[in-house]
């Protein structure tokens, strides 16, 4: 499909904020101007969305893709048409659960190989920091990741373990002499096996396993270790809120810290989870409601980067059981943007609000926000018509994703994704995907 020439909303959602405007497209699929709205003449070249807001494409900097290896749980076709269905124009694929994981240059060329010319948004990678690959480290961020992920605890997975207490600091040295971010998965594994541990279909009995205390003594030690070696850190998927006066206490020091948070954090409660509900299985757990009202103020407050969506989605099978058995990772990828949105709006935040979060948040992060994360000039022309007003029933089987398994299956939210451009050209699921491997910039 040819690319639009303007698109015209009387809802853009520009740095300066929502208004109606004009948005001039370049050839060169970037966007050439914002303009008054109706500036433009009408005819052919231009698609008037009326009241349907327009959105930059969002960035999502957390998703498990986990192909090559484990291509039955997810991949790189059905994540990428998932995300484009649901307003994401960019991610950032995760060094696990893949075999091998992204932990070489070696690894990375494979992954590389396996999602060139298969994509339909464009998808970056996060290297992956182990306890035997530190001199892996500089060739890997030469070679174009973003960043390295770690484990304090457990991953799950055999082939990417978690760096024990004593190989934190010297990893975050070698980061930080390379200029490296270092994005941990942060709950404290002496924590874990000391809290009650108990089979069955509870979902309290999952929570008590995974207690806030184990999220507060690894970000504890996280900092520790950023403060000695001057390491940039982010903390991924903060479930607790016990996080958040660690954090405000570390960046007033001078400490180089961020920290994300998701989705399903913000947007259930452990009070709503069903007997036998794996689908809201997840590391760290989705907590109380007390605790999700203290994640939206914390993050109202400007606590985190953004939302991501840590989608980590598996087969169906593996969803199956109790608590202590089931995999662990809600798939949200396709269902971000409404899930927030609806709350976003019940909490009387706006839609300039979501971008932030979302999009522009997540691309600065990433170091990508000379192309991505917001309607301007210069950038990127990746964008999403949304209609903020209708609502939608999800059902697992309409969703992109390799197995319909979601923690939202059957909820109504508020929001539908009309139409999502990658640079300036309508993504078509059906059609050629056009999504481009993206590196770090610099690199």
């Amino acid at each position: 499909m040819c690319a639009v020439s303007v698109l015209r909303s009387r809802r853009v959602v520009t740095p300066e904020g929502v208004r109606p405007a004009d948005v001039l497209l370049g050839p060169d699929g970037r966007i050439a101007a914002v303009a008054p709205h109706s500036a433009a003449t009408g005819g052919p070249d231009v698609t008037d969305l009326g009241a349907t807001a327009l959105l930059p494409g969002l960035v999502d900097t957390h998703v498990h893709i986990n192909e090559p290896g484990r291509t039955e749980w997810e991949g790189f076709a059905t994540a990428t048409a998932a995300a484009a269905a649901g307003g994401v124009t960019t991610l950032l694929d995760m060094p696990l659960n893949s075999v091998p994981p992204t932990t070489t240059v070696g690894n990375l060329r494979i992954k590389q190989d396996s999602a060139r010319g298969r994509v339909r948004v464009d998808v970056g990678f996060w290297g992956g920091a182990v306890p035997a690959n530190t001199g892996d480290l500089e060739p890997l961020f030469g070679a174009g990741v973003f960043g390295f992920k770690s484990f304090l605890s457990p991953s799950g997975v055999e082939e990417f373990p978690h760096l024990p207490a004593e190989a934190l600091e010297p990893v975050l040295a070698e980061l930080a002499r390379i200029g490296a971010t270092a994005i941990v998965h942060a709950e404290a594994p002496e924590v874990l096996d000391a809290a009650p541990r108990h089979a069955g279909r509870a979902y309290l009995d999952w929570v008590q396993s995974r207690p806030p205390a184990a999220e507060t003594a690894a970000v504890a030690r996280l900092l520790d270790a950023a403060r000695a070696t001057g390491a940039r850190v982010h903390v991924l998927h903060v479930s607790s809120a016990q996080v958040l006066p660690l954090l405000a206490a570390a960046r007033a020091d001078g400490v180089r810290v961020t920290a994300e948070t998701c989705p399903h954090y913000l947007t259930l409660a452990a009070e709503q989870v069903p007997e036998g509900g794996t689908a809201f299985k997840c590391c760290p757990p989705i907590r109380d409601e007390a605790n999700r009202d203290a994640l939206w103020k914390g993050l109202g407050d400007g606590a985190f980067m953004g939302i991501v969506s840590d989608h980590s989605p598996c087969t169906a099978e593996l969803k199956a059981g109790d608590f202590a058995a089931a995999w662990g990772g809600v798939a949200s990828l396709q269902l971000g943007l409404p899930a927030v949105w609806t709350e976003a709006a019940r909490r009387g935040f706006g839609l300039a609000d979501v971008v932030r979060w979302m999009a522009a948040g997540p691309a600065g992060f990433a170091g990508l926000d000379d192309r991505k994360g917001a309607i301007a000039p210069g950038r990127d022309a990746d964008l999403v018509a949304f209609d903020p007003e209708e609502e939608f029933t999800v059902d697992p089987a309409r969703l992109h994703h390799r197995n319909p398994v979601t923690a939202y299956a059957g909820r109504t939210l508020r929001g539908v994704v009309r139409t999502t451009w990658l640079r300036g050209r309508v993504v078509e699921l059906d059609g050629e995907p056009r999504g481009e491997l993206v590196a770090r910039r610099g690199a």
